[in-house]
Protein backbone atom coordinates (compact mmCIF):
# COMPACT_ATOMS: atom_id res chain seq x y z
CA UNK A 1 0.00 0.00 0.00
CA UNK A 2 2.80 2.30 1.00
CA UNK A 3 4.51 1.72 -2.33
CA UNK A 4 1.03 2.41 -4.20
CA UNK A 5 0.59 5.58 -2.62
CA UNK A 6 4.02 7.03 -3.04
CA UNK A 7 4.27 5.94 -6.60
CA UNK A 8 1.15 7.61 -7.30
CA UNK A 9 2.26 10.92 -6.25
CA UNK A 10 5.52 10.45 -8.41
CA UNK A 11 3.48 9.89 -11.60
CA UNK A 12 1.01 12.71 -10.75
CA UNK A 13 3.87 15.04 -10.53
CA UNK A 14 6.07 13.78 -13.74
CA UNK A 15 7.54 10.40 -12.16
CA UNK A 16 8.46 7.27 -13.50
CA UNK A 17 5.05 6.25 -14.34
CA UNK A 18 4.34 9.23 -16.84
CA UNK A 19 5.95 8.36 -19.42
CA UNK A 20 9.71 8.86 -21.42
CA UNK A 21 9.45 12.36 -21.99
CA UNK A 22 9.51 13.28 -18.17
CA UNK A 23 12.04 15.30 -16.57
CA UNK A 24 11.87 14.17 -12.72
CA UNK A 25 13.68 11.01 -11.56
CA UNK A 26 12.11 8.67 -9.09
CA UNK A 27 15.50 7.05 -7.13
CA UNK A 28 15.39 4.58 -4.57
CA UNK A 29 18.03 4.67 -2.78
CA UNK A 30 16.89 1.03 -0.28
CA UNK A 31 15.34 3.21 2.26
CA UNK A 32 13.39 0.90 4.39
CA UNK A 33 10.54 2.99 6.56
CA UNK A 34 9.86 6.32 6.48
CA UNK A 35 12.46 8.76 6.08
CA UNK A 36 13.33 11.07 9.07
CA UNK A 37 14.66 14.58 7.88
CA UNK A 38 18.16 15.29 7.51
CA UNK A 39 20.42 17.40 5.31
CA UNK A 40 23.11 18.26 7.29
CA UNK A 41 26.16 16.74 4.81
CA UNK A 42 27.89 16.18 8.09
CA UNK A 43 25.63 13.85 9.53
CA UNK A 44 26.09 10.11 9.70
CA UNK A 45 22.23 10.06 9.29
CA UNK A 46 21.91 12.65 6.27
CA UNK A 47 19.64 11.57 3.98
CA UNK A 48 20.94 13.63 0.61
CA UNK A 49 22.61 16.95 0.63
CA UNK A 50 26.56 16.27 -0.25
CA UNK A 51 26.99 17.16 -3.59
CA UNK A 52 23.44 17.56 -5.12
CA UNK A 53 22.79 20.82 -2.54
CA UNK A 54 26.29 21.25 -0.85
CA UNK A 55 29.22 21.07 -3.05
CA UNK A 56 32.42 20.06 -2.47
CA UNK A 57 35.27 22.04 -3.78
CA UNK A 58 36.30 19.49 -6.77
CA UNK A 59 35.06 16.13 -8.09
CA UNK A 60 36.96 12.90 -7.40
CA UNK A 61 36.20 9.88 -9.78
CA UNK A 62 36.88 6.73 -7.36
CA UNK A 63 35.84 4.23 -10.06
CA UNK A 64 38.60 5.42 -12.36
CA UNK A 65 41.62 7.48 -12.35
CA UNK A 66 40.56 10.55 -13.69
CA UNK A 67 41.53 14.37 -13.03
CA UNK A 68 39.63 15.99 -10.36
CA UNK A 69 36.77 17.65 -12.27
CA UNK A 70 36.07 21.51 -10.98
CA UNK A 71 33.05 22.40 -9.13
CA UNK A 72 33.15 25.27 -6.35
CA UNK A 73 37.44 24.98 -7.22
CA UNK A 74 38.62 25.62 -10.26
CA UNK A 75 42.49 24.68 -9.78
CA UNK A 76 44.43 24.13 -6.91
CA UNK A 77 48.50 23.42 -6.01
CA UNK A 78 50.52 22.32 -3.09
CA UNK A 79 54.05 24.03 -2.40
CA UNK A 80 56.93 21.70 -2.78
CA UNK A 81 56.75 20.43 1.03
CA UNK A 82 53.01 19.74 1.16
CA UNK A 83 52.53 22.01 3.63
CA UNK A 84 50.08 24.56 1.95
CA UNK A 85 47.74 23.97 -0.50
CA UNK A 86 46.32 26.87 -2.57
CA UNK A 87 42.79 27.01 -4.22
CA UNK A 88 41.42 29.20 -6.55
CA UNK A 89 37.68 29.45 -6.50
CA UNK A 90 34.07 30.58 -8.82
CA UNK A 91 33.30 33.92 -9.15
CA UNK A 92 30.26 33.31 -10.34
CA UNK A 93 28.49 30.60 -7.73
CA UNK A 94 25.41 31.83 -5.62
CA UNK A 95 23.77 30.26 -2.54
CA UNK A 96 20.71 29.21 -3.47
CA UNK A 97 19.01 32.04 -1.10
CA UNK A 98 20.98 34.50 -3.71
CA UNK A 99 23.85 35.69 -2.08
CA UNK A 100 27.17 35.19 -3.39
CA UNK A 101 29.80 32.51 -2.78
CA UNK A 102 32.72 33.67 -1.58
CA UNK A 103 35.89 32.23 -0.01
CA UNK A 104 35.06 33.31 3.38
CA UNK A 105 32.42 30.51 3.21
CA UNK A 106 34.95 28.02 2.43
CA UNK A 107 37.26 29.48 5.64
CA UNK A 108 34.29 28.89 7.70
CA UNK A 109 33.62 25.51 6.56
CA UNK A 110 36.78 23.97 7.27
CA UNK A 111 37.75 26.20 10.42
CA UNK A 112 33.87 24.46 11.34
CA UNK A 113 34.94 21.21 11.11
CA UNK A 114 37.94 21.59 12.63
CA UNK A 115 36.37 22.67 16.01
CA UNK A 116 33.85 19.31 15.70
CA UNK A 117 34.88 16.58 15.70
CA UNK A 118 31.76 15.15 14.80
CA UNK A 119 32.12 16.57 12.01
CA UNK A 120 35.71 15.91 10.74
CA UNK A 121 35.41 12.44 9.25
CA UNK A 122 38.32 13.07 7.25
CA UNK A 123 40.71 13.68 10.16
CA UNK A 124 41.23 17.77 8.94
CA UNK A 125 43.86 19.38 10.70
CA UNK A 126 44.93 22.68 8.52
CA UNK A 127 44.34 26.25 8.81
CA UNK A 128 42.55 27.97 5.81
CA UNK A 129 43.08 31.77 5.09
CA UNK A 130 41.04 33.51 2.38
CA UNK A 131 43.60 35.37 0.41
CA UNK A 132 41.00 37.46 -0.97
CA UNK A 133 37.09 36.23 -2.66
CA UNK A 134 37.88 33.65 -5.00
CA UNK A 135 40.98 32.17 -3.21
CA UNK A 136 41.93 30.29 -0.79
CA UNK A 137 45.22 29.24 1.06
CA UNK A 138 45.03 25.88 3.62
CA UNK A 139 48.22 25.63 5.43
CA UNK A 140 49.52 22.50 7.75
CA UNK A 141 51.85 21.80 10.50
CA UNK A 142 53.26 19.16 8.47
CA UNK A 143 53.66 17.78 4.99
CA UNK A 144 50.18 16.63 4.13
CA UNK A 145 49.47 15.81 0.46
CA UNK A 146 47.43 12.78 1.06
CA UNK A 147 44.68 15.47 2.64
CA UNK A 148 44.25 16.91 -0.29
CA UNK A 149 41.62 14.69 -2.30
CA UNK A 150 39.88 15.30 1.31
CA UNK A 151 40.18 18.36 1.87
CA UNK A 152 38.64 18.92 -2.04
CA UNK A 153 36.84 16.44 -2.35
CA UNK A 154 34.92 15.74 0.24
CA UNK A 155 34.64 18.76 2.36
CA UNK A 156 30.84 19.95 1.85
CA UNK A 157 30.63 23.69 1.79
CA UNK A 158 28.47 25.70 3.76
CA UNK A 159 26.64 28.72 3.63
CA UNK A 160 28.60 30.92 6.66
CA UNK A 161 25.87 33.69 7.03
CA UNK A 162 23.29 30.64 7.82
CA UNK A 163 25.55 28.40 9.69
CA UNK A 164 27.45 30.98 11.95
CA UNK A 165 23.99 31.36 13.58
CA UNK A 166 24.07 27.60 14.30
CA UNK A 167 24.98 26.59 17.87
CA UNK A 168 25.58 23.04 17.54
CA UNK A 169 26.60 22.37 13.52
CA UNK A 170 27.36 18.69 14.25
CA UNK A 171 23.33 18.37 15.73
CA UNK A 172 21.48 20.18 13.37
CA UNK A 173 19.42 18.70 10.58
CA UNK A 174 19.32 21.32 8.70
CA UNK A 175 15.81 21.44 7.21
CA UNK A 176 15.76 24.04 5.04
CA UNK A 177 19.31 23.38 3.34
CA UNK A 178 20.90 26.67 1.20
CA UNK A 179 23.68 25.37 -0.85
CA UNK A 180 25.23 26.44 -3.71
CA UNK A 181 24.93 22.91 -6.15
CA UNK A 182 22.54 22.10 -9.16
CA UNK A 183 19.51 21.17 -6.99
CA UNK A 184 17.67 22.35 -3.70
CA UNK A 185 15.17 20.92 -1.53
CA UNK A 186 11.54 21.13 -2.54
CA UNK A 187 9.29 18.89 -0.36
CA UNK A 188 10.03 16.98 2.51
CA UNK A 189 7.91 13.96 3.40
CA UNK A 190 8.73 10.98 5.48
CA UNK A 191 7.38 8.85 2.24
CA UNK A 192 9.09 10.46 0.04
CA UNK A 193 11.28 13.70 -1.03
CA UNK A 194 11.97 15.80 -3.62
CA UNK A 195 14.90 18.03 -4.96
CA UNK A 196 14.44 20.39 -7.88
CA UNK A 197 16.74 22.31 -10.31
CA UNK A 198 18.57 24.99 -8.42
CA UNK A 199 17.41 28.14 -10.90
CA UNK A 200 20.55 30.09 -10.06
CA UNK A 201 22.97 27.23 -10.59
CA UNK A 202 26.45 28.51 -12.13
CA UNK A 203 26.30 25.47 -13.96
CA UNK A 204 23.27 26.65 -16.41
CA UNK A 205 19.68 25.11 -16.74
CA UNK A 206 19.91 21.07 -15.93
CA UNK A 207 17.80 18.96 -18.10
CA UNK A 208 16.86 17.17 -15.07
CA UNK A 209 14.26 19.15 -13.31
CA UNK A 210 13.43 16.95 -10.29
CA UNK A 211 15.14 14.12 -8.38
CA UNK A 212 12.29 12.27 -6.17
CA UNK A 213 13.71 9.79 -3.47
CA UNK A 214 10.96 7.49 -2.30
CA UNK A 215 10.88 5.24 1.15
CA UNK A 216 10.00 1.90 0.29
CA UNK A 217 9.82 -1.36 2.58
CA UNK A 218 13.12 -2.85 1.37
CA UNK A 219 14.76 -4.30 -1.56
CA UNK A 220 11.51 -6.95 -2.87
CA UNK A 221 9.52 -3.37 -3.42
CA UNK A 222 12.11 -1.67 -5.29
CA UNK A 223 12.24 -4.75 -7.16
CA UNK A 224 8.61 -4.54 -7.86
CA UNK A 225 8.40 -1.02 -8.69
CA UNK A 226 11.24 -1.11 -11.25
CA UNK A 227 9.28 -3.95 -13.02
CA UNK A 228 6.67 -1.58 -12.91
CA UNK A 229 8.47 1.29 -14.54
CA UNK A 230 8.08 3.22 -11.19
CA UNK A 231 11.48 4.59 -10.37
CA UNK A 232 14.04 4.91 -12.50
CA UNK A 233 17.36 4.47 -10.87
CA UNK A 234 18.08 1.78 -7.82
CA UNK A 235 21.14 0.14 -6.43
CA UNK A 236 20.12 -2.74 -5.00
CA UNK A 237 19.93 -6.74 -5.95
CA UNK A 238 17.08 -8.04 -8.17
CA UNK A 239 15.69 -11.72 -8.85
CA UNK A 240 18.22 -12.50 -11.88
CA UNK A 241 20.27 -9.68 -11.82
CA UNK A 242 22.24 -11.18 -15.22
CA UNK A 243 19.24 -10.52 -16.99
CA UNK A 244 17.99 -7.44 -16.24
CA UNK A 245 17.47 -5.78 -19.63
CA UNK A 246 15.10 -8.82 -20.36
CA UNK A 247 13.69 -9.15 -17.23
CA UNK A 248 12.85 -5.19 -16.81
CA UNK A 249 12.35 -3.62 -20.34
CA UNK A 250 13.74 -0.17 -20.39
CA UNK A 251 16.20 -0.84 -18.44
CA UNK A 252 19.87 -1.22 -18.26
CA UNK A 253 22.61 -2.88 -15.08
CA UNK A 254 25.81 -2.20 -14.38
CA UNK A 255 28.70 -3.63 -11.82
CA UNK A 256 30.91 -2.25 -10.25
CA UNK A 257 33.31 -3.72 -6.64
CA UNK A 258 33.83 -1.36 -4.54
CA UNK A 259 32.41 -1.31 -1.18
CA UNK A 260 33.58 -3.94 1.27
CA UNK A 261 31.04 -5.49 3.23
CA UNK A 262 31.19 -6.19 6.79
CA UNK A 263 29.72 -7.25 10.00
CA UNK A 264 31.19 -4.04 11.83
CA UNK A 265 31.68 -5.12 15.29
CA UNK A 266 31.39 -2.36 18.71
CA UNK A 267 35.23 -3.65 19.27
CA UNK A 268 36.49 -1.19 21.76
CA UNK A 269 35.35 -1.75 25.54
CA UNK A 270 37.93 0.84 26.90
CA UNK A 271 35.61 2.90 24.69
CA UNK A 272 32.65 1.37 26.36
CA UNK A 273 31.78 -1.37 23.78
CA UNK A 274 30.59 -4.84 25.54
CA UNK A 275 29.79 -8.20 25.09
CA UNK A 276 32.04 -11.11 23.49
CA UNK A 277 33.31 -9.59 20.00
CA UNK A 278 35.22 -7.09 21.90
CA UNK A 279 37.43 -10.29 21.99
CA UNK A 280 39.63 -10.13 18.87
CA UNK A 281 39.54 -13.89 18.93
CA UNK A 282 36.32 -14.14 19.14
CA UNK A 283 36.49 -11.70 16.04
CA UNK A 284 38.75 -13.79 13.87
CA UNK A 285 36.93 -16.72 14.95
CA UNK A 286 33.69 -15.59 12.82
CA UNK A 287 36.39 -14.30 10.21
CA UNK A 288 37.64 -18.01 9.46
CA UNK A 289 34.30 -20.39 10.25
CA UNK A 290 32.44 -17.74 7.05
CA UNK A 291 32.20 -19.35 3.76
CA UNK A 292 32.64 -16.92 1.83
CA UNK A 293 31.58 -18.59 -1.68
CA UNK A 294 28.45 -20.04 -0.26
CA UNK A 295 27.13 -16.60 0.84
CA UNK A 296 28.25 -14.97 -2.49
CA UNK A 297 25.81 -17.74 -4.58
CA UNK A 298 23.19 -16.99 -1.67
CA UNK A 299 22.64 -13.79 -0.79
CA UNK A 300 24.83 -11.55 -4.05
CA UNK A 301 23.99 -13.80 -6.93
CA UNK A 302 27.70 -13.83 -7.32
CA UNK A 303 28.34 -10.65 -7.76
CA UNK A 304 30.32 -9.91 -4.86
CA UNK A 305 34.26 -11.40 -5.29
CA UNK A 306 37.20 -11.87 -3.20
CA UNK A 307 38.20 -9.42 -0.31
CA UNK A 308 41.37 -8.59 1.46
CA UNK A 309 41.54 -8.85 5.58
CA UNK A 310 44.20 -5.21 5.26
CA UNK A 311 41.06 -3.98 3.26
CA UNK A 312 42.81 -2.42 0.38
CA UNK A 313 40.96 -3.70 -3.12
CA UNK A 314 42.24 -6.88 -4.42
CA UNK A 315 41.86 -5.95 -8.04
CA UNK A 316 41.95 -1.77 -8.01
CA UNK A 317 45.09 -1.98 -5.22
CA UNK A 318 46.92 -4.93 -6.14
CA UNK A 319 50.11 -3.31 -6.19
CA UNK A 320 49.73 -2.20 -2.46
CA UNK A 321 47.80 -5.61 -0.93
CA UNK A 322 50.66 -6.37 1.67
CA UNK A 323 52.45 -9.53 1.43
CA UNK A 324 53.27 -9.36 4.95
CA UNK A 325 49.51 -10.11 5.70
CA UNK A 326 48.38 -14.11 6.93
CA UNK A 327 45.96 -13.88 4.50
CA UNK A 328 46.13 -11.91 1.36
CA UNK A 329 42.98 -12.41 0.38
CA UNK A 330 40.34 -13.90 3.08
CA UNK A 331 39.52 -17.90 2.22
CA UNK A 332 36.88 -18.67 0.22
CA UNK A 333 35.79 -21.91 2.34
CA UNK A 334 35.54 -21.98 5.61
CA UNK A 335 38.17 -23.30 8.05
CA UNK A 336 36.16 -24.08 11.37
CA UNK A 337 39.28 -25.95 13.02
CA UNK A 338 41.13 -22.57 12.74
CA UNK A 339 38.20 -20.99 14.01
CA UNK A 340 37.65 -23.39 17.17
CA UNK A 341 41.16 -23.71 17.78
CA UNK A 342 41.17 -19.55 18.08
CA UNK A 343 38.34 -19.75 20.44
CA UNK A 344 39.58 -22.56 22.52
CA UNK A 345 43.27 -20.87 23.05
CA UNK A 346 41.11 -18.06 23.76
CA UNK A 347 39.63 -19.80 26.79
CA UNK A 348 36.60 -20.79 25.47
CA UNK A 349 35.01 -24.53 26.23
CA UNK A 350 31.81 -25.97 23.94
CA UNK A 351 28.74 -27.13 25.73
CA UNK A 352 26.00 -29.86 25.66
CA UNK A 353 24.36 -27.78 22.77
CA UNK A 354 27.45 -26.80 20.74
CA UNK A 355 28.11 -23.34 21.41
CA UNK A 356 30.92 -22.10 22.94
CA UNK A 357 30.88 -20.47 26.42
CA UNK A 358 33.45 -18.74 28.50
CA UNK A 359 33.18 -17.44 32.31
CA UNK A 360 29.72 -18.95 32.24
CA UNK A 361 28.33 -16.88 29.67
CA UNK A 362 27.86 -18.53 25.90
CA UNK A 363 29.62 -16.73 23.04
CA UNK A 364 25.94 -15.45 21.87
CA UNK A 365 25.61 -12.45 19.36
CA UNK A 366 23.58 -10.31 18.01
CA UNK A 367 23.68 -8.99 14.64
CA UNK A 368 21.77 -6.07 13.71
CA UNK A 369 20.52 -5.53 9.40
CA UNK A 370 17.97 -2.97 8.27
CA UNK A 371 14.66 -4.16 6.84
CA UNK A 372 13.85 -5.10 3.97
CA UNK A 373 17.76 -5.39 2.49
CA UNK A 374 17.06 -9.08 1.21
CA UNK A 375 20.73 -9.54 0.50
CA UNK A 376 22.32 -8.45 3.73
CA UNK A 377 19.46 -10.40 5.65
CA UNK A 378 20.13 -13.05 3.56
CA UNK A 379 24.07 -12.76 4.20
CA UNK A 380 23.50 -12.73 8.20
CA UNK A 381 21.23 -15.54 8.15
CA UNK A 382 22.97 -17.25 6.15
CA UNK A 383 26.85 -16.51 8.24
CA UNK A 384 24.59 -17.77 11.57
CA UNK A 385 24.01 -21.06 10.17
CA UNK A 386 27.55 -21.05 9.18
CA UNK A 387 28.88 -20.21 12.67
CA UNK A 388 26.91 -22.62 14.34
CA UNK A 389 29.35 -25.49 13.18
CA UNK A 390 32.07 -23.15 14.76
CA UNK A 391 29.77 -23.44 18.10
CA UNK A 392 29.12 -19.53 17.57
CA UNK A 393 25.34 -18.59 18.30
CA UNK A 394 24.65 -15.50 15.99
CA UNK A 395 20.78 -13.68 16.33
CA UNK A 396 19.57 -11.77 13.72
CA UNK A 397 17.44 -8.82 14.27
CA UNK A 398 16.02 -6.73 11.59
CA UNK A 399 15.73 -3.00 12.45
CA UNK A 400 14.26 0.22 10.94
CA UNK A 401 17.43 2.17 8.78
CA UNK A 402 16.90 4.95 11.39
CA UNK A 403 17.21 2.35 14.39
CA UNK A 404 20.32 0.49 12.65
CA UNK A 405 22.13 3.98 11.69
CA UNK A 406 21.82 5.52 15.48
CA UNK A 407 23.15 1.88 16.94
CA UNK A 408 25.82 2.40 13.99
CA UNK A 409 26.99 6.33 15.35
CA UNK A 410 26.65 5.53 18.96
CA UNK A 411 27.85 1.84 19.46
CA UNK A 412 24.87 0.68 20.64
CA UNK A 413 25.49 -2.91 18.97
CA UNK A 414 27.47 -5.71 19.04
CA UNK A 415 27.65 -6.70 15.28
CA UNK A 416 25.41 -5.38 12.56
CA UNK A 417 26.06 -5.88 8.56
CA UNK A 418 27.37 -3.01 6.45
CA UNK A 419 30.16 -1.72 4.19
CA UNK A 420 33.03 0.04 4.45
CA UNK A 421 33.19 2.90 1.96
CA UNK A 422 36.18 4.38 -0.37
CA UNK A 423 37.25 7.83 -0.20
CA UNK A 424 37.59 10.39 -2.58
CA UNK A 425 40.44 9.08 -4.62
CA UNK A 426 40.94 5.58 -5.56
CA UNK A 427 43.83 4.94 -2.76
CA UNK A 428 43.36 2.84 -0.13
CA UNK A 429 44.39 5.75 2.35
CA UNK A 430 40.99 7.42 2.59
CA UNK A 431 39.24 4.56 3.77
CA UNK A 432 42.23 3.61 6.52
CA UNK A 433 41.82 7.21 7.25
CA UNK A 434 37.96 7.14 7.82
CA UNK A 435 37.23 3.91 9.12
CA UNK A 436 40.33 3.35 11.54
CA UNK A 437 41.78 6.40 12.93
CA UNK A 438 41.40 7.28 16.59
CA UNK A 439 40.53 11.06 15.42
CA UNK A 440 37.02 9.76 13.86
CA UNK A 441 36.04 7.50 16.68
CA UNK A 442 34.39 7.95 20.07
CA UNK A 443 33.08 6.37 23.34
CA UNK A 444 29.71 4.60 23.05
CA UNK A 445 26.83 6.78 23.41
CA UNK A 446 28.92 9.89 21.32
CA UNK A 447 28.21 9.49 17.72
CA UNK A 448 31.54 8.41 15.81
CA UNK A 449 31.77 9.18 12.31
CA UNK A 450 32.67 6.82 10.75
CA UNK A 451 35.08 4.96 13.16
CA UNK A 452 31.65 3.21 14.15
CA UNK A 453 33.92 -0.09 15.11
CA UNK A 454 36.10 2.01 17.77
CA UNK A 455 39.26 1.09 16.57
CA UNK A 456 41.90 2.66 17.90
CA UNK A 457 45.65 1.63 17.46
CA UNK A 458 48.56 3.90 17.80
CA UNK A 459 50.32 2.35 15.32
CA UNK A 460 48.12 3.20 12.80
CA UNK A 461 47.35 6.32 13.74
CA UNK A 462 51.41 6.96 13.31
CA UNK A 463 51.44 4.78 9.55
CA UNK A 464 48.20 7.46 8.46
CA UNK A 465 50.46 10.89 10.08
CA UNK A 466 53.73 9.54 7.94
CA UNK A 467 51.66 8.39 4.59
CA UNK A 468 49.88 12.21 4.70
CA UNK A 469 53.37 13.88 4.42
CA UNK A 470 54.02 11.17 1.38
CA UNK A 471 53.85 12.43 -1.97
CA UNK A 472 50.83 9.79 -3.39
CA UNK A 473 53.01 9.35 -6.32
CA UNK A 474 56.07 7.79 -4.17
CA UNK A 475 54.58 4.40 -3.79
CA UNK A 476 57.33 2.56 -2.48
CA UNK A 477 57.66 5.10 0.03
CA UNK A 478 53.83 4.43 1.16
CA UNK A 479 54.02 0.59 1.05
CA UNK A 480 56.42 0.42 4.79
CA UNK A 481 52.90 1.87 6.16
CA UNK A 482 50.76 0.12 4.29
CA UNK A 483 52.30 -2.77 5.84
CA UNK A 484 51.77 -1.84 9.16
CA UNK A 485 48.45 -0.65 8.62
CA UNK A 486 46.77 -3.85 6.84
CA UNK A 487 48.80 -6.01 9.28
CA UNK A 488 47.58 -4.44 12.86
CA UNK A 489 43.56 -4.29 11.16
CA UNK A 490 44.57 -7.98 10.06
CA UNK A 491 45.52 -8.90 13.90
CA UNK A 492 42.57 -6.94 15.60
CA UNK A 493 39.81 -7.49 12.97
CA UNK A 494 37.26 -4.98 14.24
CA UNK A 495 35.35 -4.88 11.02
CA UNK A 496 35.29 -9.15 10.29
CA UNK A 497 35.37 -9.07 6.13
CA UNK A 498 32.58 -10.45 3.96
CA UNK A 499 33.31 -9.98 0.47
CA UNK A 500 33.79 -7.38 -1.90
CA UNK A 501 30.59 -5.92 -3.15
CA UNK A 502 29.52 -6.10 -6.56
CA UNK A 503 27.91 -2.38 -6.26
CA UNK A 504 24.79 -2.87 -8.97
CA UNK A 505 22.69 -0.09 -10.42
CA UNK A 506 19.90 -0.42 -12.40
CA UNK A 507 18.81 2.84 -14.81
CA UNK A 508 15.85 3.37 -17.23
CA UNK A 509 17.46 3.90 -20.22
CA UNK A 510 14.06 4.35 -21.95
CA UNK A 511 13.02 7.33 -19.77
CA UNK A 512 17.16 9.04 -19.63
CA UNK A 513 20.18 8.79 -21.43
CA UNK A 514 23.97 9.77 -20.23
CA UNK A 515 24.27 6.75 -17.39
CA UNK A 516 27.21 5.41 -16.70
CA UNK A 517 28.68 2.58 -18.68
CA UNK A 518 31.70 -0.18 -18.56
CA UNK A 519 33.47 2.11 -21.23
CA UNK A 520 32.44 5.39 -19.24
CA UNK A 521 32.67 5.26 -15.99
CA UNK A 522 32.81 8.72 -15.15
CA UNK A 523 31.61 8.38 -11.69
CA UNK A 524 30.61 5.94 -8.99
CA UNK A 525 27.12 4.66 -10.46
CA UNK A 526 25.37 4.55 -6.77
CA UNK A 527 22.24 6.14 -6.44
CA UNK A 528 23.21 6.24 -2.73
CA UNK A 529 26.54 7.60 -3.15
CA UNK A 530 27.55 11.04 -2.82
CA UNK A 531 28.88 13.58 -4.59
CA UNK A 532 28.86 10.88 -7.35
CA UNK A 533 25.20 10.52 -7.64
CA UNK A 534 25.00 14.06 -8.33
CA UNK A 535 27.56 13.81 -10.94
CA UNK A 536 25.27 11.91 -12.82
CA UNK A 537 22.12 13.90 -12.26
CA UNK A 538 24.15 16.57 -14.14
CA UNK A 539 25.17 14.45 -16.96
CA UNK A 540 21.45 13.10 -17.38
CA UNK A 541 18.76 14.09 -19.83
CA UNK A 542 15.46 13.34 -20.59
CA UNK A 543 15.22 10.69 -23.63
CA UNK A 544 13.25 11.91 -26.81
Amino acid sequence: MTLGLVLTGCSAEGGAGSGGGSDTLVAYTGQSGDYQINFNPYSPTVIDGPGTIFEPLFFYNIARKDKPEPRLGTAFSWNKQGTELSVTLRSDAKWSDGQKFTADDVVFTLDMIRKNPGMNSTGYAGTATAVDPTHVKITFDKPSFSDGPQVLGRSWIVPKHIWSKIAKPSQDVMKNPVGTGPFKLAEFKPQAFTLEANPGYYGGALALKKVRFVALSGNQSGADALKAGQIDWQTGPVPDIKDVSKNYPGYQAITVPMNQAALFTCSNAKLGCSGPQTDPAVRKAIYYAMDRTQLNALAFENTASEISPGFALPERDKAVVSAKLTDRIAPMQPRVDRATSLLESAGYTKGSDGIYAKDGKKLALTVKVVSGWTDYITAVTTVAEQMKKAGIKLTVQQVSWNEWSDARGRGQYELLIDSLSQGPAPDPYYLYSYFFSSATTAPVGRTANPNFARFKDAKVDAALNALKAIDPQDTAARQPYYDTIQTRIEKSMPYIPMLTGGTTSEFNTRKFTGWPTEDNLYAFPAVWGRPDNSQVFLHLKPAK
